[in-house]
């Protein structure tokens, strides 16, 4: 018998009084070995057993902290509906469950007291908290100040699944790039920032998820790096532009909220122009969609005024692109990939061996080689040359 109460005390450490006693009345475990679970006399454990009897469920609460509540609900009752939920309504939800023995089998008892006797039961697990309290975030006052990008998987057209990839302005909610995309990642990431800043100018701050893309998690489900040195990271920084990583879906409310309002009218959109393929879809999101959404549900901003700075003198073709750290080789080549890149001769320096040099990955798949923020050569995804990068000639 001592074994037997062990094992039932080891496996049931977890539960709380309420649940090992409404166990016992329902007969799974004896009343002896309740009293082992909890580590309580025999003679103690029959206190608790009458007061059950007595009281109902608030026989088992401590009451010394205030007066008990004056609703009981006798130890018949709670059996009762642990055994209805266990044996004919076991696939029932709480809520259907409750309507069906308050309408079918003539309880009187609430909600909140159902569910209580269920979960004290074991029979329906408790939910998670609600979690702490969140406040709306107010936009930002000028446009340019901040900008959310994120993207969402869904069947646009009918069947085919796809990325869109979207660029939204906080301070009026306009859309400033759109794409599909089979798949979110580095290459959209730079096309997307690539546009925003080629036609709108430096921003101050980008909000993204995080993304193995965006930022690098040491720990699944943990906090990101404090040093974050990735090819977005890196861009961002240069640019000077402050990340902000989210913590939760619900700190991206304003983009999934946009993100709700495309996939209820995109899709639609799509399918009554008889539009089949994902590069019509873009020709039509870009021409079409994009100034329509705006104009529909763009709002005023606080300040008229704009934090866009015009960028001067910074290529953004080199600086958003995947980067790799090599060294020339004597005959002027670089390895990358399996593949030889042959660095062409050039009039400004025609030996570049044992130079550190980077090697780009572009967002249109050609690759390229520089040396102090210069373009060298361009080449093709099979190392073929495309273009040199020559020196003017002096008047």
């Amino acid at each position: 018998m001592r074994d037997v109460e062990r094992v039932v005390a080891r496996e049931a450490r977890a539960m709380t009084k309420a649940q090992i006693i409404v166990r016992a009345i329902e007969g799974r475990i004896t009343w002896i070995q309740a009293a082992a679970i909890l580590g309580v006399s025999d003679r103690h454990m029959r206190r608790l057993k009458e007061r059950y009897e007595r009281d109902g469920y608030d026989g088992l609460r401590d009451c010394r902290g205030g007066k008990p509540r004056r609703k009981r609900i006798p130890v018949e009752t709670i059996a009762k509906i642990c055994q209805l939920k266990e044996s004919k309504y076991a696939d029932f939800s709480v809520q259907h469950f409750y309507e069906q023995i308050t309408e079918k089998h003539d309880f009187k008892i609430s909600y909140t007291w159902t569910l209580l006797a269920l979960q004290e039961a074991g029979l329906v697990e408790k939910t998670a908290g609600r979690g702490r309290y969140r406040r709306r975030r107010d936009r930002r006052p000028m446009t340019g100040m901040l900008l959310h990008l994120d993207a969402s998987t869904h069947e646009w057209i009918a069947g085919k699944p796809y990325d869109l990839n979207v660029v939204l302005d906080d301070a009026d909610g306009r859309i400033l790039y759109a794409e599909f995309v089979e798949e979110e990642g580095l290459a959209s990431t730079f096309s997307a920032l690539h546009h925003v800043l080629r036609r709108y100018g430096r921003f101050g701050e980008l909000y993204t998820d995080r993304g193995s893309h965006f930022c690098h998690t040491p720990l699944k489900g943990g906090p990101p790096a404090d040093d974050q040195n990735g090819n977005v990271a890196r861009a961002l920084r240069t640019l000077g532009i402050r990340q902000i990583l989210a913590r939760s879906p619900e700190a991206r409310g304003r983009s999934e909220r946009c993100f709700g309002t495309l996939q209820g009218r995109l899709p639609q959109e799509l399918r009554l122009l008889g539009i089949t393929d994902y590069d019509s879809a873009n020709r039509y999101l870009q021409g079409q969609f994009i100034p329509d959404f705006n104009r529909r549900f763009a709002v005023k901003p606080q300040d008229p005024e704009t934090a866009f700075v015009a960028l001067l003198g910074v290529d953004l073709d080199l600086l958003l692109s995947v980067q790799h750290e090599r060294v020339v080789r004597r005959d002027n080549t670089v390895t990358f990939n399996n593949l030889v890149l042959q660095i062409p001769e050039l009039r400004s320096r025609p030996d570049f061996s044992r130079c550190p040099v980077t090697v780009h990955e572009f967002t249109d798949g050609t690759l390229g080689i520089s040396y102090q923020n210069k373009l060298l050569g361009r080449f093709t995804r099979d190392g073929e040359l495309l273009t040199t990068k020559r020196r003017r000639r002096a008047a």
